[in-house]
């Protein structure tokens, strides 16, 4: 599945782009070194996180997005940085936990 796929599936808000990068898996966590730690490349990270080191942190482990949660809206900066570095950023108003469980529904699972 890809990102643009996903954003289509959960009714994603696009803050940048959406593109046809396939997504390995997803993650779940507000702790930035929890997701340098634990997720692999292509994977999607779940985080109400709405600083620029979340645009870092996406960037050094090669993931296919983040997605903002919880209705949270980054500054212009974060959204610009990611269009920089290359990085699909999403939103959406539900909770990380409702994401996941969406996420696991369509067969994301590791």
């Amino acid at each position: 599945m890809t990102v643009y796929e996903l954003a289509e599936k959960l009714n994603l808000k696009s803050l940048n782009r959406a593109d046809d990068i396939n997504v390995t898996g997803a993650f779940a966590s507000d702790l930035l070194s929890d997701v340098v730690g634990n997720t692999s490349e292509g994977n999607i990270l779940l985080s109400v996180q709405v600083h620029k080191n979340i645009v870092a942190v996406a960037s050094l482990v090669g993931l296919a997005a983040v997605i903002i949660t919880s209705g949270r809206t980054p500054d212009q900066s974060v959204i610009d940085a990611a269009k920089e570095n290359g990085l699909n950023l999403l939103s959406s108003e539900e909770s990380s936990f409702m994401l996941a469980g969406k996420l696991y529904e369509l067969g994301l699972r590791d």
